[in-house]
């Protein structure tokens, strides 16, 4: 080979080593790049987590201080404060079932795009409920923005067929009307344990010509133009019919807690403790208060960004606070929002966001509590949710792990805000603390129902290990949480029994 040949030769090997070193220098920025990028998304993603976990705190100090502000409200209520969330509404109720009560009685549960007709026999202290029988029927979608007469005359028109059914196990006394116990969750103004205005129709309801009207007055009449001899004799809500349900089974039973779609308590006051109260006081000196707390607010509460946000996009701005934070209606959707937030921020789900992830209320609590229950290694239960619901086909573990955070944090606050809430109805009927003097322990019973409560594994152990810390283990040993499955159906037709017209002549 010739020196021209071997100096060309050592050119282009030269030239290739420096376009190698080239490439390797493209190729290790372009790395350093990423990992730089990557570090960034990281610090992103540790920020916003942080911010929620700060926001989202609720130390045991802040909880006694929502307990504080709950029996501060609670009390301006009982007042008729004009500007207290907390309405304190009286239910009327003043004679809770005793396990006494004989006989055949009927309950209408409406509350949604559904109703329930239930009847049972009732056969005193020994038998308790003989028999029990519930039919559920959907409302066609027409009647829920028809007329009042529409809408009643259906429901009337179900009860009497359901009435028909009486089997034989079924005994109406000689010579006696039905009675029957009308829960009706919209909100109302009562006037007597069997009369109520409507205030308005919510759920999804617009019916002209029922608004300021008694509700037991339209269902009377409907239930006469189907021929039916029917009276109602209780006028209720769910939660006062869970409270009923749940002091049928429990003498020691002095509250009922909703903990749903939506929320909300009811509880029995001293009649004397209630300022409002202008009537002769009842024979038995107490009186079921429905709370409607899900309207609670405090400058106590920990509100963040996510709630602001949410509550001024609802459709009721400003009002149900406590609701928007604790209740299976909102929880899911506060997920969503978190994620959107380190979707937009940190790239949770890759460079682009998954668009679902910007549909509202597209994450429902239920799928969160699925996620937030994967016990598998590596969450591919939560990945497989995560997919089905914002079509995010490919998540790292790191995403699925921080996911899971989130659900933590909102359902743990939400839980130690339930139990603040509680904590609070048992400080006002004295119930929060051993008897100074030496006294036995009076046995306390708190019945909650709701699919939030029984089904959120996670949020019921939260908010009961809370209660306990809030009581202290010597309180909290004579206080018992109980659910109260399905109390308000049942709890209805024994207000219709305890509020009978021949009550007195048993």
């Amino acid at each position: 080979m010739g020196k021209g040949a071997v100096v060309g030769t050592a050119v282009v090997v030269c030239a290739a080593a420096a376009a190698a070193v080239g490439v390797a220098v493209v190729v290790s920025r372009r790395r350093r790049s990423m990992r730089e990028a990557e570090a960034e998304r990281r610090r992103k993603a540790a920020a916003v987590i942080e911010e929620v976990e700060q926001r989202f705190s609720t130390p045991t100090a802040l909880l006694r201080g929502i307990a504080d502000a709950m029996v501060e409200e609670m009390e301006r209520g009982l007042r008729a404060d004009p500007h207290a969330p907390l309405k304190m509404l009286i239910s009327y109720v003043d004679n809770l079932p005793t396990g006494d009560e004989h006989g055949l009685f009927y309950a209408l549960d409406l509350g949604g795009t559904n109703f329930r007709v239930i009847r049972v026999q009732l056969g005193g202290r020994e038998k308790r409920v003989v028999s029990q029988q519930y039919e559920e029927v959907a409302i066609p979608p027409h009647l829920m923005v028809g007329t009042s007469m529409e809408l009643f005359d259906f429901i009337a028109a179900e009860l009497e067929s359901f009435v028909k059914t009486e089997g034989e196990d079924f005994h109406l006394p000689e010579g006696r009307q039905r009675e029957l116990g009308f829960t009706f969750s919209f909100p109302v103004h009562q006037t007597s344990i069997s009369s109520g205005t409507l205030i308005k129709w919510t759920k999804g309801f617009s019916i002209n010509g029922t608004v300021g009207e008694d509700v037991v007055a339209e269902l009377s009449r409907a239930m006469e133009r189907q021929g039916l001899d029917m009276k109602v004799t209780a006028l209720v809500n769910d939660t006062v019919g869970t409270l009923a349900g749940g002091r049928y089974v429990d003498n020691d039973v002095v509250a009922a807690v909703i903990l749903g779609t939506g929320t909300n308590a009811a509880y029995v006051e001293h009649a004397n403790a209630i300022p409002k109260w202008t009537g002769l006081l009842p024979r038995s000196g107490d009186m079921v208060i429905n709370m409607e707390w899900g309207n609670f607010k405090s400058e106590t509460l920990p509100r963040s960004e996510y709630d602001s946000v949410l509550d001024f996009e609802s459709l009721n701005p400003g009002e149900q606070i406590y609701e928007k934070m604790i209740s299976g209606m909102y929880l899911g959707e506060i997920v969503r929002r978190i994620l959107l937030k380190l979707a937009h921020d940190a790239s949770l789900f890759g460079d682009v966001v998954p668009p679902k992830l910007e549909q509202r209320f597209v994450l429902r609590t239920p799928d969160m509590s699925a996620m937030h229950h994967d016990t598998s290694h590596d969450l591919k239960h939560l990945g497989a949710k995560l997919k089905d619901i914002l079509g995010v086909a490919d998540t790292s573990l790191e995403a699925r792990y921080i996911t899971l955070h989130v659900c933590d944090l909102v359902a743990e606050r939400g839980a130690h805000l339930a139990a603040a809430g509680i904590y609070g109805i048992l400080k006002k009927l004295g119930r929060d603390s051993v008897p100074s003097d030496g006294s036995q322990k009076q046995r306390t019973v708190i019945a909650l129902d709701g699919g939030l409560y029984e089904h959120y594994k996670k949020f019921r152990t939260c908010l009961e290990a809370t209660l306990t810390d809030l009581l202290g283990d010597d309180a909290a040993s004579s206080v018992v949480v109980k659910l109260a499955n399905d109390g308000s159906g049942i709890g209805a037709a024994l207000l219709a029994a305890s509020h009978s017209q021949y009550a007195s002549v048993e």
